[in-house]
This record gives C-alpha cells, structure tokens and sequence, in this order.
C-alpha cells in the first residue's frame, strides 16, 4: 500500500501540536478509503471527526492500533489495539478500555460513515499520544465484549496519524 496523499510536517520547537490526521487507504480486496482527523480540545478531550468511503453498509469496528504501519495488504502490520494501560477491551464510552478502542462507524446504503465526537483518553503526548500510530477500520461490528478485539474480523481500510498543517 502506498501514501495517498503526503502530509506536510513543520513543526516549530516549542509549538504545540493541535491537529493530526490519518489518511485511511483499503486494504487488499476492499474499497474503504477516508480520512480521521483528530482535534485536540480544551480539558484534555480530542475530537474525532471521520469521513470515509466505500464500506458495506452497517457497523464497522473503529480502533487505533499499536504501530503506524499499514505496508501489510491485509493491514496485520499495524499489530493490535493500542493499549499503553494494560485495559481489557471494551466500549469508548468505558472507562475500563483499551485507549485505542472508538467503538463502531456505521455506513450508510451508499457506503458512506461520518462521525463527529469528543473523547477522553486519546492524546498527542505522553504514554497515550496517538502520532503515529494507526487507524484501523474492520469488516465487522465491534461486539465490544470479545478480548481482546471485540471480533470486528478482517482490517477493511489502514492509516498513519501524522502530523497536519
């Protein structure tokens, strides 16, 4: 899988860093493509505002997951969710979770998923910081009890958080 599109980076040292981005591409055999942005919001909160393409219609499993490698075509070199405390899986609404755990995109008939929310555990810095690491979109509902991936089946669409202007 290539790089669709290349992010600029400059940052300035010193700055601090507001938005990131993944640029999602499908993974072999599918058609889901997008992108996620992430915002970072007053109190600690990022808001998470998704646009993506080319998905069945229903619910998609929506993770960040531990490494920022999507050169696998089935988008396995991503490894697992990102999970910097030792969580069991779980819903985004959960405080008992993994840090990379989103919940799930739904699409509608034409294949189209957008999403707009505020979450409480992403960061740019420190043990939860997300740069860098993937977003990853799957086949299937995230059941949000199975460990520890919640059985959302195969990676539809892969990404690298990077840094945006």
């Amino acid at each position: 899988m290539g790089c669709a599109a290349k992010l600029k980076v400059d940052v300035r040292k010193g700055e601090k860093i507001r938005t990131v981005m993944a640029v999602l591409q499908p993974t072999e055999g599918s058609n889901a493509e997008g992108r996620v942005i992430f915002i970072e919001e007053e109190g600690n909160n990022v808001r998470v505002v998704v646009e993506l393409s080319g998905l069945s219609p229903g619910d998609h499993g929506f993770h960040i997951h531990q490494f920022g490698d999507c050169s696998m075509t089935d988008g396995t070199s991503a490894g697992g969710h990102f999970n910097p405390g030792g969580k069991s899986h779980g819903p985004r609404n959960s405080y008992n979770r993994h840090v990379g755990d989103l919940g799930n995109l739904t699409a509608d008939i034409n294949g189209i998923a957008r999403a707009d929310f505020i979450d409480h555990k992403l960061a740019f810095e420190g043990k939860r910081s997300i740069i860098g690491r993937a977003v990853i979109v799957h086949a299937l509902p995230d059941d949000f009890t199975s460990q520890p991936t919640g059985a959302a089946g195969a990676r539809v669409a892969c990404g690298v958080i990077g840094i945006t202007e």
